[in-house]
């Protein structure tokens, strides 16, 4: 069995086909998955989108469990409405597309306009989509769907505020691996949205050699050295980054070449001193900085001349956009 990439679609399609629930297709395409036949043939996209597809499928199973008994009691199955969901603030739109892959799982048949897109501002009070179809599918999914749109939008807000603060200078703003477990493929995708970049998604897409990796192979120059040697005999598609903690070590780092050092806790000053160091020495290894970086700082950084600032405020201090969702009846 192969994927790629519509792991929605084919639930989408098994449900109709074998008149199962959504949630059950998911189920059944992820036990495909744990298949090592499968993982041969999948790519990284399909695993992103596995990622996605069983987070919804958590998140309104955890809602729902045996039923939404309150709209099982009010609510007429057939009734017909709509729904119509406002920013309370203003903000980032960010989620779009998971809301109606929620609003979908929840009655395909529901029709969702969208009246803005993902990355586009948001004033308080503005319509950002409406949807129609029977009452009781949206309800279920109210709160899902919520959820996820006020998160996304928030990070996305956040990382839209870092991003133009350093507008002027060519540094990228990063996010990190701080993310809410079972929820990084919609923080790190809030976060492209917002204009930042995403830094590696997981411990297999990038070799990122910190302080205790260092530590326990003996040396800055071994752990890079180690690094170098298992990415060729592996035949790895990947960056090596590795961490430095002083001009020493940074100095050390160089000579191996890395393809990214990370200059962790340095100062404005010792940052500016380390960038005209590389920038010397050896152009073409890039510079990320990171640790204790925040609003009050972040421009003094990027003018230092660093590549990247990573920032793990953007997903592990997450403040809600905060949007609503009113029922409308026919």
């Amino acid at each position: 069995m192969e994927c790629r990439g519509l792991l929605y679609e084919v639930a989408l399609r098994l449900q109709k086909k074998y008149k199962i629930h959504y949630l059950c297709c998911i189920d059944l395409i992820f036990q495909c998955i744990k298949n090592e036949a499968f993982m041969k043939n999948s790519t990284r996209h399909d695993f992103y989108e596995g990622c996605r597809a069983r987070a919804v499928m958590l998140a309104l199973e955890e809602d729902r469990y045996t039923g939404d008994i309150t709209t099982l009691a009010t609510i007429d199955p057939l009734q017909e409405g709509g729904a119509v969901l406002r920013a309370k603030e203003n903000g980032v739109v960010a989620g779009l597309d998971v809301v109606m892959q929620v609003f979908a799982a929840c009655d395909p048949g529901l029709a969702v306009q969208l009246h803005h897109k993902d990355g586009e501002a948001v004033l308080c009070g503005e319509v950002i989509l409406e949807a129609t179809g029977k009452l009781a599918p949206l309800l279920v999914g109210e709160r899902t769907a919520l959820n996820f749109m006020q998160r996304m939008s928030g990070i996305a807000t956040k990382t839209r505020g870092y991003v133009d603060k350093v507008s002027h200078t060519e540094v990228k703003i990063l996010d990190t691996r701080k993310t809410a477990p079972g929820l990084r493929y919609f923080d790190k995708e809030a976060v492209r949205i917002g204009g930042g970049q995403n830094h590696r998604f997981g411990l297999f897409d990038l070799i990122l050699i910190k302080d205790n990796h260092i530590d326990a192979s003996g040396g800055i120059a071994q752990a890079i050295r180690h690094a170098q040697r298992y990415r060729e005999k592996q035949q790895l598609d990947v960056k090596i980054e590795t961490e430095v903690r002083s001009m020493d070590e940074l100095s050390k780092a160089l000579v191996c070449l890395p393809d990214i050092i990370l200059l962790d806790n340095f100062t404005p000053d010792l940052l500016k001193e380390a960038v005209d160091y590389v920038k010397t020495a050896c152009s073409t290894v890039l510079l990320e900085a990171s640790g204790n970086i925040g609003m009050h700082n972040v421009v003094e950084v990027a003018e230092t001349g660093v590549d990247f600032i990573s920032i793990g405020e953007l997903t592990h201090s997450v403040k809600a956009l905060d949007l609503s969702m009113t029922i409308m009846l026919v």
